[in-house]
């Protein structure tokens, strides 16, 4: 199925986007999108949002459409054969959208920022590593690690730089100034962000459009919109796919998938689900493939990792003995049985976020088992509240593509960013196997620590793994240039907003 769909999103990009590339770009335009969410103004705190900060303020790497990390305000850079020592050559004549060339100094003070003042957020493990920063010269940024610290080029694509200046950038960012492709000029949270070009744009005649628009509403289906002409491009649901491809609307794919699980509360656990055993018995009722069905149609892969077939974390081996891969009722409810468990005195309280696929089918296995179900859909904001209390039982939820993959195990660690999503795990071993993995300049090792951390959560039944989907995208055939790539971000250095033009 992996090989599949990967064969789709090749064809589609090949014949999609090539004709764009035969014409003369044309400039002019206001670009409206719609996806992805914005959860801070100060970039340096964010905890969810990887899809919309690069096309205001860039970063020293982003991640390319194949995963791996390109310079984007770094043009190169070095690592010592011990892992510890990064240099950046800067790129020159880069301006912050307040007229001023940005320096290696700046990009210093930045990183102290964040190594200063952030807390919990994603590179919070990657700063802990940091012995110093130095700008020797205007063009070169050293980075001094006390440890080897494998994920560093991928996470580091989340560091964005600022100018000094930015308005609250002694205590929180307001009013971000950043270089990239469009200035950040207002921000409605969860309705709309806007931006004009930025004339003095680094790369050369780009971008190509005057301004851009995003809508970070929630909407559940964004293609009737698309279809109306209310937004250039879109995420939509994958049940979209043939009918918008039949008005003519281009399909791209994001190069990673995003994940489905549905996790327990394991920070505070009520009785009967402070019981491994009964955790066990509700994940050999789930019945994966079609919950995936309904989540992604033909696009969902069930599967029992936090990666799919192809990645270079996926275990083969474990997926060939996933004792869930299919549902097997009657062994739930013997389980539960020997545990002494009557689901009918018990009613799980489950969190929710509002449209989400899998919630009502989920809900409906454990009322066949017998349990009695509240669950509470949240909007966003209101469900990341609502876990981070820990006052609930079961959460089916999901996570997108993440720069690497230590930005999915972090999440489970127990002080990592945003832990309520798996329930707060408390797991020292697993925290420990983590740091093994990402303290090793030995790519297998490091996989090979994963795979034992894996093993705990797969132990421990912390997550159940449900399965994955792509990202899709619509395109209408009056936009050229545009390419999803491997995350959600809208802007890196091979593609995206600032290599976008419209047809007049």
């Amino acid at each position: 199925m992996r090989r599949t769909l990967l064969s789709l999103a090749a064809v589609l990009a090949l014949s999609i986007f090539t004709p764009a590339f035969a014409q003369e770009p044309q400039h002019g335009g206001t670009l409206k999108l719609h996806w992805g969410t914005l959860d801070t103004a100060d970039f340096h705190r964010h905890t969810g949002t990887i899809s919309l900060p690069h096309v205001f303020a860039e970063t020293l790497t982003t991640i390319s459409k194949d995963g791996s990390p390109k310079g984007l305000l770094a043009e190169s850079w070095t690592i010592s054969d011990d892992g510890l020592i990064y240099t950046f050559n800067i790129r020159q004549g880069v301006k912050f959208h307040n007229g001023r060339v940005m320096t290696a100094e700046d990009v210093r003070k930045n990183f102290e920022r964040i190594q200063r003042e952030v807390k919990g957020g994603w590179l919070t493990s990657a700063m802990e590593q940091v012995e110093s920063f130095s700008a020797p010269d205007e063009k070169t940024f050293v980075v001094k690690l006390r440890a080897p610290f494998a994920p560093f080029l991928n996470l580091i694509a989340e560091g964005w730089i600022l100018a000094p200046e930015s308005p609250g950038w002694d205590a929180n960012i307001t009013q971000p100034i950043g270089t990239g492709p469009f200035t950040f000029d207002s921000w409605t949270p969860q309705i709309a962000i806007k931006g004009q070009k930025f004339a003095d744009y680094w790369m050369e005649g780009k971008p190509y459009v005057d301004a851009i628009e995003f809508d970070v509403r929630e909407i559940a289906d964004a293609s009737l919109a698309l279809r109306a002409g209310d937004y250039h491009a879109a995420d939509i649901p994958l049940s979209k796919i043939d009918a918008l491809k039949a008005d003519g609307i281009a399909i791209d794919f994001s190069g990673d998938t995003s994940w489905n699980f549905l996790s327990f509360n394991n920070r505070k656990p009520r009785p009967p689900f402070n019981n491994v055993r009964v955790r066990e018995a509700i994940a050999y009722a789930i019945d994966k493939a079609a919950i995936m069905k309904i989540a992604a149609g033909e696009y969902g892969m069930p599967g029992n990792q936090m990666v799919t077939e192809g990645n270079f974390f996926f275990d083969a081996g474990l997926a060939a003995n996933d004792k869930h891969a299919k549902p097997d009722f009657e062994r739930a409810k013997a389980i539960l049985a020997e545990e002494g468990v009557d689901p009918g005195d018990t009613t799980i309280y489950m969190i929710s976020e509002l449209n989400n696929r899998t919630a009502a089918p989920i809900a409906q296995i454990l009322r066949q088992l017998g349990f009695k179900v509240d669950n509470k859909p949240f909007d966003d904001l209101g469900f990341q509240r609502a876990l981070s209390e820990y006052d609930w039982d079961v959460f089916p939820g999901g996570s997108g593509p993440r720069n690497d993959i230590f930005l999915r195990y972090v999440r489970m660690m127990s002080d990592g960013p945003n832990p309520g999503l798996w329930g707060g795990v408390q797991d020292p071993e697993f925290d420990a196997l983590v740091k093994a993995a990402i303290s090793t300049v030995d790519k297998n090792e490091s996989r090979a620590l994963y795979l034992k951390a894996w093993r705990r959560v797969l132990d421990n039944y912390y997550t159940v793994v449900l399965g994955h989907s792509p990202g899709a995208y619509g395109i209408r055939p009056e936009v050229h240039g545009l390419t999803i790539g491997f995350n959600t971000s809208a802007h890196r250095a091979d593609g995206g907003v600032a290599f976008t033009w419209i047809e007049q």
